[in-house]
């Protein structure tokens, strides 16, 4: 395995943790949105996900002499809350049903805010592993010389 194979690997990582990060912040975002475009309230929103071959532009060459073994992580799928929404008490309220309740999404704030520290950490952990990478690559270099 070429050090630049690592480097995709991490990269898919990051790449992964981003799109999990954005998904958390519409959660928190619209924790408290009562109607969307759809209709009903908002649906909370997760990422799943998979393994994945790696391949990496800059080790093209390495690539056919040692195989494609290499695996990252990808967002195979979004997938929605499908669980029925939280109903509060609010006759006042515009979205209001005959009953006088309101339906709300089924959001934590706490939970998506925690995930989101999670996923913060995850990247700063590929982060940390492509420096460590980088800082191989040139005292290799450094070497050769």
């Amino acid at each position: 395995m070429s050090l630049f194979s690592v480097l995709s690997v991490s990269a898919s990582g990051m790449a992964a943790e981003r799109t999990r990060a954005e998904l958390l912040v519409e959660n928190l975002a619209n924790s408290e949105t009562t109607r969307t475009p759809e209709g009903g309230p908002y649906r909370r929103k997760d990422a799943v996900f998979t393994s994945a071959p790696q391949s990496s532009p800059f080790s093209a060459v390495f690539q056919t002499e040692m195989g494609s073994g290499i695996t990252g992580v990808e967002v195979s799928d979004v997938i929605q809350d499908t669980r029925d929404p939280e109903k509060r008490y609010m006759p006042g309220h515009p979205d209001a049903d005959k009953d006088g309740y309101v339906a709300y999404p089924r959001a934590n704030p706490s939970e998506d805010m925690v995930n989101l520290m999670g996923a913060s950490r995850n990247f700063q952990a590929n982060v940390s592993a492509m420096t460590a990478i980088k800082d191989m690559i040139v005292q290799s270099i450094n070497l050769m010389k």
